[in-house]
């Protein structure tokens, strides 16, 4: 539900408390100077202004004076006065020394780009999108909105305790009541929201005094694992932080209604926030109650309490802990302590403390590092900017707002501030100048009794503003750039076709277009596939004459590339779904997603099956996945290990192996521990289940959560599993070992998995603090290509990565061999092909655009721009020695090959399903011929390498068992009784001896057909008489006829 008309935008400038008049925007009177001598310079002048500094021997460094400098830049540049250059000699020797060389200048110059660069970010208004209302299903006053860095996750939660978990897409995938034992949720309040992100763990405060830590990756229920209890006053704000550089520094930070600062500092919050009962272990639901007096006494050595009553017994509205002023910051409404600092001098030591008074108080505060500046959001209407060394008086006051200011929030890479009202008004501020570039008003109910929430997630560009329990969004529109787009709306899945060349394309507008891959020339395109919901991923089937495509809308539609939809799968049983992943196998389609607002807890942890047996309809209904649920959390990935492995992924970073066969689990994988599936007979495999990923994480142990224990940092706190990669071209792993298996997850990291032994190998980290990546690699699994949240892209040599299995984990990252940012957005989708025999990467991204490039090192081009580029130009093919060629292939035929079993080869052949059939309209494919498509090196080796196989295979040369009968045990064979030997054994004369031979009938050959006629073949033979008798009639009337006209002529 979106409201065009919520907010009416008013652009230009409101003048300041110091803005001079007449100003108009943020112009100052520089903008009506001349153009300065520094700004004018281009890459040539600096070139020419360089090599006047170059001096004769590397050792020595030029110096020119004034004079000097003046009278040799007019002759090297060409242009430009003495009196011009005199002032820029002036600029750049601020220390008067008299003379300058090259290094002062190029600091200079790029001090004064980079001010120049900060002053137009400054000016730079942003544009926003309609607001609109997020589908709530909060009843009461929403109290706080995180966003969780680590797995890209919304938390938000309302005063009756019910807690919404909500997508990076902002869509609700759970809500869940959080339940006090204690006390009936009709007579408890929620008051603060935390989150503990390098413990995986939420705070949650209440009005009976108590604050309660929630583990995030808990299975089933939301259990409490730790409460505080016998606080003095109601805990009203929270803040938490924590040091990036080690993970068992943080601080939780909160204020109550007594006016008492308070805030616990954790050493060790990696290993266990507060000291547990002995006997915890023995019951992993039991909640430790930890007691306020303890934490004082010093009982808990892993942590240490600071505070300060300072405020005097008014509510504290606002507390945060800042690591640059290494203080605590707190607020009131009071006219009086109204602001106070309590710096931490030394750990365990009194608090110094500084406080500012601002008239009728304050509701809001915010710091900005940067600029150090505090901004308070003031009740008398006032929004004061303050030095926290300063106390005295504020540093600026911005006027404008017409009500008390209830919000104010920086934006960190602009010297810009947010400030809201109670009157519903925002305004954003130019710090700089102090002026009011922005004002957006809000037409809502007028009601004066509301509770109101702001929030602005600046990584995302959306501010989030709840009116009671609405949650209201704004979303700012992309900064309008030169970059081209490929699509009007974020690109959400991207396919290579590598029999068309062409390149495959969709978005969250429903529409999918195909790019020739040779010029970038977009060719057709397909509107509205599924009305106006999101296409959410996209597959093709094996032969690449269908395209599937899966949308939020819970269907799965099957096209040929005419634009004809053949069938249509009913994924979410007429319910919105977010498909996650279509996996098309030989005799079924795998999908695997999650409801959006489901109220059971299994949805999204089945997989959905569709056998193409019964493809024989248009709308297709889905069937019974026979090993039922496995997952205790919503699956989001799955690939196909040859040959007949299914390998599905999980939000809590369970990596389940399945027989795709017999549709029964087998193995879970997991970066803490590994466990054998029962059958699916077994009466409790969910309990078994649970008991094995918590096996570390029980109350009991030193461990806080499972993820987050055995980690440094909270990079490693989550381990959702976003992609997995099948390394198929590793056919030997199960023999000398190695990684067949690669997966990446909500924490940056990759991992490398050897799913013959249940082993990870190998987890570096590609992308730090970005939180979830995805990945690709290329048919011959030498490349690996990673995206990120921030639009980067790097490439990775794993060629030789993890071939062997090896008894420790390998930290150590593969080579990095590029790493570069070809988006400003998300990077949504990766494919890599080999079109011109070299890997090329294709990368979609949610700012629209769709890039594609090599590994080495080439331009990226855009799809949808003008100029049309040509691949085997662009992408030049590196020459190899033909004769190191040769001598690599037959170094590779000499290696001993394994045979392939009955299974493998059944798989090489084509398959032809009901996917596969004709077009109903009749339409047919242009397909390229064999000779047209440019087979690689690699294609040509493996060729040569399967005859050489299929020459052992004639031979019968005995090779090892097959790794698909790995478990089976081979043992001496006993001696088989002797057995009667048949009668025509034992007498081959008289069942097998020779016949006489008889004398054959010789057949006469026939004779000639020239010999058997009795008379040539004439007219009278042929035809009747009749016929030949009119014939000649007709000829002696034509003789006759002709005769008389000769006779009258002449």
């Amino acid at each position: 539900m979106s409201s065009q008309n919520a907010f009416e935008l008013n652009k230009g400038p409101q003048l300041g408390s110091k803005s001079p008049e007449g100003t108009g925007g943020v112009a100052t009177d520089e903008d009506h100077q001349p153009t300065l001598l520094e700004n004018q310079l281009c890459v040539s002048d600096f070139l020419k202004i360089q090599s006047a500094f170059e001096p004769s021997e590397p050792c020595q460094t030029i110096c020119m004076s004034r004079e000097e400098f003046m009278q040799r830049m007019t002759e090297v540049v060409g242009w430009g006065t003495n009196d011009e250059y005199g002032e820029l000699f002036d600029k750049v020797d601020v220390a008067q020394d008299g003379f300058i060389n090259w290094d002062k200048l190029t600091s200079f110059m790029l001090l004064a780009l980079y001010e120049n660069d900060e002053r137009a970010k400054a000016t730079v208004l942003p544009q926003w999108k309609d607001l609109e209302f997020l589908p709530t299903k909060h009843k009461d006053t929403i109290q706080k909105v995180i966003f969780l860095k680590s797995s890209s996750r919304y938390l938000t939660i309302s005063k009756e305790g019910l807690l919404g978990i909500w997508g990076e897409n902002l869509k609700l995938q759970e809500t869940l009541p959080i339940i006090s034992d204690a006390t009936k949720l009709k007579h408890l309040w929620v008051t603060s929201l935390a989150s503990l992100e390098n413990v995986n763990k939420i705070a949650v405060a209440f009005t009976s005094k108590e604050i309660c830590f929630y583990d995030l990756l808990s299975k089933g229920e939301f259990p409490c694992q730790y409460k505080l209890q016998g606080l003095k006053g109601t805990p009203i704000c929270m803040d938490y932080w924590y040091n990036p550089l080690d993970a068992n520094e943080s601080i939780l930070s909160f204020g109550d209604t007594t006016g008492k600062v308070q805030a616990i500092v954790f050493t060790t919050a990696l290993i266990s926030l507060f000291e547990r009962p002995a006997n915890a272990h023995e019951d992993e639901e039991v909640t430790a109650t930890i007691n306020w007096t303890e934490l004082l006494s010093g009982y808990h050595k892993c942590c240490y309490t600071l505070q300060h009553n300072l405020h005097h017994g008014d509510w504290v509205r606002q507390v945060t802990y800042n690591a640059s002023l290494d203080a605590l910051i707190s607020s009131t409404t009071s006219n009086t302590n109204t602001v106070v600092v309590a710096w931490r001098e030394k750990s365990k030591t009194p608090l110094k403390m500084t406080s500012f008074n601002v008239a009728e108080g304050i509701h809001a505060f915010d710091y900005h590092s940067r600029l150090n500046l505090i901004a308070t959001a003031g009740i008398n209407n006032k929004v004061c900017l303050w030095n926290p060394y300063v106390v005295s008086k504020p540093v600026g006051i911005l006027w404008g707002h017409s009500a008390s200011v209830i919000a104010v929030q920086f934006l960190a890479t602009r010297k810009q501030l947010f400030s809201f009202s109670k009157d519903k008004v925002l305004r954003l501020w130019d710090i700089q100048h102090q002026l009011s570039i922005q004002r957006m008003t809000c037409s809502f109910s007028k009601s004066q009794d509301f509770g109101c929430l702001f929030h602005f997630d600046e990584a995302h560009g959306r501010l989030f503003i709840s009116f009671n329990s609405q949650l209201g969004l704004l979303a700012m529109k992309s900064e309008a750039s030169k970059r081209v787009k490929s699509h009007k709306k974020a690109v959400t899945c991207v396919l290579y076709h590598s029999v068309l060349k062409q390149v495959i394309s969709s978005d969250e507008g429903s529409t999918v277009s195909f790019w020739m891959i040779d010029t970038g020339q977009k060719i057709k395109q397909f509107t509205g596939c599924h009305g106006n919901a999101e296409i959410s991923t996209m597959a093709l089937n094996a032969n690449e004459t269908r395209l599937l495509t899966g949308s939020t809308d819970g269907t799965v539609k099957v096209w040929d590339f005419n634009g004809y939809c053949h069938h249509t799968l009913n994924v979410g049983q007429a319910g919105a779904v977010d498909i996650s992943q279509i996996l098309v196998l030989k005799k079924t389609i795998l999908v695997t997603g999650w409801e959006r607002y489901a109220s059971c807890k299994t949805v999204g942890r089945a997989i959905t099956v569709f056998r193409l047996q019964n493809f024989n309809q248009y709308f297709i209904q889905p069937e019974k996945w026979k090993g039922g649920i496995q997952h205790c959390d919503d699956i989001l990935c799955a690939a196909f290990l040859p040959p007949q492995t299914l390998v599905t992924g999980s939000y809590d970073g369970e990596i389940i192996l399945w027989n795709n066969n017999t549709e029964n689990a087998h193995y879970v994988l997991h970066p803490d521990y590994q466990r054998l599936l029962k059958s699916k007979w077994d009466t409790e495999p969910q309990r078994l289940l649970s008991a094995g990923r918590s096996h570390s994480a029980g109350p009991g142990s030193n461990q806080p959560t499972l993820g987050a224990c055995t980690f440094d940092t909270d990079t490693k706190c989550n381990n959702a599993v976003m992609r997995l990669c099948v390394l198929e071209a590793r056919k030997n792993t199960a023999e000398t070992g190695g990684a067949n298996l690669a997966s990446c997850g909500g924490s940056g990291y990759v991992r490398f998995w050897d799913t013959f032994k249940k082993q990870l190998l190998a987890e570096f980290l590609a992308h730090g603090g970005v939180g979830s990546i995805i990945m690709s690699t290329d048919k011959s699994n030498q490349y690996l290509a990673t995206g990120d949240q921030d639009g980067e892209l790097k490439i990775w040599d794993i060629e030789e990565y993890c071939l062997n299995s090896s008894k420790s984990k390998i930290t150590q990252a593969p080579t990095l061999i590029r790493s570069f940012r070809p988006h400003e957005d998300r990077i949504s989708s990766l494919e890599m092909c080999e079109p011109v025999g070299r890997p090329l990467i294709i990368s979609s991204s949610a700012d629209g655009s769709i890039c594609v490039t090599d590994v080495c090192g080439a331009p990226v081009w855009n799809f949808g721009q003008a100029k049309h580029w040509q691949i085997e130009n662009s992408f030049s093919i590196p020459k190899r020695d033909t004769n190191l060629m040769k001598s690599e292939i037959q170094e590779e035929s000499i290696k001993e090959i394994p045979l392939p079993s009955k299974e493998e080869s059944c798989l090489d052949l084509p398959e032809h399903s009901l996917l596969d059939k004709k077009n109903e309209d009749g339409s047919t494919y242009n397909v390229r011929p064999s000779e047209v498509i440019n087979l690689g090196i690699k294609y040509k080796e493996r060729n040569i390498l399967k005859k050489k196989a299929h020459n052992f295979y004639n031979s019968e040369v005995i090779q090892k068992s097959s790794s698909a009968f790995r478990s089976l045990s081979i043992g001496a064979l006993q001696d088989l009784p002797e057995v009667k030997k048949p009668a025509f054994l034992r007498d081959p004369e008289k069942y097998f001896r020779e016949e006489p031979k008889e004398e054959s009938f010789q057949v006469p050959e026939p004779p000639l057909l020239s010999a058997t006629l009795k008379a040539v073949f004439d007219e009278k033979n042929l035809f009747p008489k009749e016929i030949l008798d009119r014939e000649r009639r007709a000829k002696q009337l034509y003789q006759e006829t002709s005769s008389e006209v000769k006779i009258k002529k002449k």
